[in-house]
This record gives structure tokens, C-alpha cells and sequence, in this order.
């Protein structure tokens, strides 16, 4: 095979080989560099891995390939030719340009990797994500999904210790040190037994009133909880919790039996109010409501099947636009 050498300094040399453009291997040059950095072929093949003979026999690979001596051996270690500097100098942004191109590709694989990891408070879990997945799932049917579910703390937790590519919490503010975006709305209701001396109030119950009762709410780090506690301390009121829950099915379950009045989603409880096992109390000159919010790590946006889910919950959820307000169920 006949090659034949460019040798003006001040471009890299390119050889053609029957028409085709031959380069030298990135791994070989990077041999190259770390014996110009660290002067010595034992130091280099330490660095590499492999054996000094063998970084010895790829260099002069190298020096027949470009035709040019690269390398000044001695006992007491090697120094580059003139011609040697000039190809490290060259090959330093080769090597740049590849670890920025394993890097692109590492990061286009995680795009197109086929499991996606969520964590989602219970409300969010229930009413929300069943609909984003069947539709993602639509558009990619190999997607594995592992859900996690949560009050919306741990749904932070989660996400801050890269247990979770992307988290949906509810609340009045964005968890610390996570960025966000707005996916949804919703207002929390006071509910009672059909049976409570507050389901025949048909002015609703004074902020005061509903502070000093005992009140079934869900257990301390969820959204729900913290938006309804923070509205009523925004009012001067302190709540009361005589029963804490740590789900919507056993508040609703514990107030229809008569434990007190309950604050929960309104997304919850639409079935109980229509078929009147469970009665709205208005709060008056005061409602609860809330945002649900998408949330990931600052410096690493979602892609691949996150940011898609991400588009799809934001597009789908109406940002903004909250649930009609349930009735006050009123006594005859």
C-alpha cells in the first residue's frame, strides 16, 4: 500500500490510501499524549493499562503510519521530535472532540433507554398519572415504568437522591434545591358526614370554627396537609389535627364513620359527594388551592421518555384550571 505523507507544519498531515482517508487511531493518540505529559513509556502504560512493550509497539505503528519519527528514545526516558510535537499538539483536540462524542452518544442512549423511574404524591399517583402513561405508552410500548408513590416530602427525597428521574408533588411552593414546572390544578374541600351538624350549614363554617375542630388530615410532609395548615396559619389560625391519615381512602373511610370532618382533594371525593355519602362544607372567605408540580434536578433536565411525560402531564392537565367546586350539600 503506497502512502503518501503531507508534511507542512502547519495543518495535521493526512495520508490517502487508494482514495481513502486513513487517520490515526484516537486510542494510539492518546498513548502519544500521555508520554509527552509524563516523558516516559512505562509511566504511559501504567496510566493505559497494558504493558510498556505494548505502548512501545503501537507508537512505532504510529511513526510508520505518519512517516515521521515522533519520539526521541533514551535510557532515560522520551522526548518528542519537533514533528512529535506538532501531531500532540494536533491530537489534543481530537481527543477533546472524542470525549465530547461518547459523551453525546452516553447521553442520546439514555434518551432511548427503555425504563423510566417516577415518584408521584398519592393524589397526583391516582388521578393524574394512569392517563399520562397509557398515552406515553400509546406512542412507546416497550417503556417499562417503575412508580414510586409517596406524600409529596418523600417524593422530593426521592427525586434529590437520583432515585427518581422526574417527581410530581402538590403544594403552594416548589421543594428547595429541585427546579419545576406547573402540570395542574386542584382545590382542597372540607368534608363531613352526611350526618355532621356542619352539613346542614348552609353559609359554610368560619375559618375559626374549622381551626378549633377535630379534624382527620393526612400525615405531616404531605401536600395536601401543608396546604391546607398554611392557609389557615395566612389567617391567623392554628390546626388542629385529632387524627392523622396516611391516605385519602382511609380519611374518607374515617370521616363517613363519623370521626370528624376531613380535608381532602376534590378530585377525590366527586363520587362520594354526588351519591351523598360524603357532604362539602364551605369555609367562608377562604379556599384551598394548590398546584401540582413536576420537579427534577437543577443541571439535569429531563429527556428521553422524562421530558416526553413531562410535555404530555403539561399539556394534558390544564395548568391553572381547577376543578369545579363541589355543592354544599344542604339538610332538608
Amino acid at each position: 500500500m503506497i502512502r503518501q505523507p503531507y508534511r507542512s507544519f502547519d495543518r495535521p498531515p493526512v495520508f490517502y490510501a487508494r482514495g481513502v482517508l486513513e487517520l490515526p487511531e484516537v486510542a494510539t493518540l492518546h498513548l502519544l499524549v500521555t508520554v509527552a505529559e509524563t516523558g516516559s513509556l512505562r509511566q504511559a502504560a501504567g496510566l493505559h493499562g497494558i504493558s510498556q512493550p505494548a505502548v512501545s509497539q503501537r507508537l512505532r505503528g504510529l511513526e510508520r503510519r505518519l512517516g515521521l519519527r515522533l519520539l526521541e528514545r533514551s535510557t532515560v526516558g522520551s522526548t518528542l521530535t519537533p514533528a512529535g510535537a506538532a501531531v500532540v499538539d494536533w491530537a489534543r483536540p481530537v481527543l477533546d472532540a472524542s470525549r465530547e462524542l461518547a459523551l453525546g452518544v452516553a447521553a442520546l442512549r439514555a434518551e432511548q433507554s427503555s425504563q423510566l423511574r417516577l415518584a408521584a404524591s398519592m393524589t397526583v399517583a391516582e388521578y393524574f398519572v394512569p392517563g399520562w402513561l397509557a398515552r406515553l405508552h400509546t406512542a412507546e410500548p416497550e417503556l417499562d415504568v417503575a412508580l414510586r408513590v409517596g406524600n409529596s416530602e418523600q417524593v422530593a427525597a426521592m427525586v434529590r437522591d437520583r432515585r427518581a428521574d422526574l417527581g410530581f408533588v402538590e403544594g403552594t411552593s416548589v421543594p428547595t434545591g429541585l427546579r419545576s414546572r406547573t402540570v395542574g390544578a386542584d382545590e382542597l374541600l372540607v368534608v363531613v358526614a352526611p350526618g355532621h351538624r356542619w352539613s346542614r350549614r348552609a353559609a359554610g363554617v368560619r375559618p375559626d370554627e374549622l381551626a378549633a375542630a377535630r379534624l382527620v388530615l393526612r400525615e405531616e410532609g404531605s401536600g395536601t396537609r401543608d396546604v391546607f395548615v398554611r392557609r389557615l396559619a395566612a389567617a391567623g389560625h392554628h390546626v388542629h389535627a385529632g387524627l392523622e391519615l396516611g391516605s385519602t381512602t382511609a380519611i374518607k373511610a374515617a370521616v363517613m364513620a363519623g370521626e370528624g370532618p376531613g380535608v381532602l382533594s376534590a378530585l377525590a371525593v366527586g363520587a362520594e359527594l354526588a351519591d351523598g355519602r360524603l357532604a362539602a362544607v364551605a369555609v367562608r372567605d377562604l379556599r384551598f388551592e394548590r398546584r401540582f408540580r413536576a420537579v427534577w434536578l437543577p443541571g439535569r433536565d429531563p429527556s428521553g421518555p422524562a421530558a416526553r411525560l413531562l410535555a404530555l402531564a403539561a399539556g394534558t392537565s390544564s395548568p391553572g384550571r381547577r376543578p369545579r367546586r363541589a355543592p354544599t350539600r344542604r339538610g332538608s
